[in-house]
């Protein structure tokens, strides 16, 4: 027999952050848990068995800590939510949600919204050579950038420096306009505009004219000596394995290295082998450096994202 449960939220912003965009949040919170969930004005209407009901007015109790706050819920939010729950792991999930990590510029909150996404965190703060690899949407990038500027920020490093290789992708870069500098910058993009989200565009030049801020192509990286630096390596799957050997071999004292790809979105050519493939399976045994791997469960960005790589493996096996 059909129940059903209401649960009282505390304003329409709350209601809202719950809901999310075109109430995706309550279809996902559905397909979780078989349970049918309506939003009216303030109130949760809970519809199903007993077992539906329960296990729904779990998760979303569960996901308080952000609703309540007007802090908008998103999908990998509910499935880490769902994954503490069949694991007995609630107060670690409440420690995830609580953890702020950063705010940008516009005041909002960056936290980890998975558990790997958090060991990822603390892994950034203490080892001096990560690997993080994993699909698009994963945070990997961004998480090193937001951890990166506030090390910098805090005077634990001298500079920053962000290198990703300039490998075309279906373009030539002696096709493009420009000189060296505007031909590289649309690969180099991407890290500009993670640091804008944490330090004034307006200032960015004056750090990268004194050196504080570095952001260029792996092949500047050769011959140097990087310390005191704090170092990010981004698109490492397109890297040559001679690349990977000599950028890792830059490493300096003082100074942190993180590299991160996705080793399904390679650009190089069919019959070149991936330096960052190379370099996991040298250096999996070796002492003092960390390996994330990220999966589709870890994606954050909006739920199609998700969709589109979990169909993507499926097709690939």
């Amino acid at each position: 027999m059909a129940e059903a449960f209401t649960i009282e939220l505390p304003n329409v912003t709350s209601a809202i952050a719950l809901a999310g965009q075109g109430e995706e949040n309550l279809k996902i919170l559905a397909r979780q848990t078989g349970a049918t969930l309506v939003l009216r004005g303030q109130e949760l209407l809970i519809s199903g068995t007993d077992k539906q009901i329960d296990l729904a007015s779990r998760l979303v109790r569960s996901l308080e800590d952000l609703w309540s706050k007007g802090n908008f819920v998103s999908s990998a939010d509910i499935l880490t939510a769902r994954q503490a729950l069949d694991s007995h792991r609630e107060g670690e999930l409440q420690d995830l949600q609580r953890d702020v990590l950063a705010k940008t510029r516009r005041g909002e909150e960056i936290r980890a919204k998975t558990f790997r996404q958090r060991q990822y965190i603390q892994a950034l703060r203490k080892h001096d050579l990560i690997f993080c690899t994993g699909p698009a949407g994963t945070g990997k990038t961004f998480l090193a950038v937001v951890v990166a500027v506030q090390s910098l920020l805090a005077n634990q490093f001298d500079k920053l420096i962000l290198t990703r290789p300039a490998v075309e992708a279906g373009e030539r870069l002696g096709f493009l306009p420009g000189d060296l500098q505007q031909k590289v910058n649309p690969y180099l993009r991407p890290l500009y505009d993670a640091i804008n989200e944490f330090i004034d565009p307006e200032k960015v030049p004056s750090l990268m004219e004194r050196g504080v801020i570095e952001v260029a192509p792996l092949a500047y990286m050769r011959g140097r000596t990087l310390n005191n630096a704090f170092v990010i390596v981004d698109e490492a799957q397109n890297t040559t394995p001679s690349q990977i050997k000599m950028v890792l071999t830059r490493l300096g004292f003082n100074s942190r290295m993180v590299v991160t790809g996705d080793m399904t979105q390679t650009d190089l050519a069919a019959h070149q082998e991936s330096g960052l493939a190379v370099a996991l399976q040298i250096l999996k045994h070796v002492e003092g450096i960390y390996f994330s791997e990220f999966t589709q469960k870890d994606v954050v960005r909006h739920p199609l994202v998700q969709r589109i790589v979990n169909a993507y493996e499926q097709y690939e096996k």
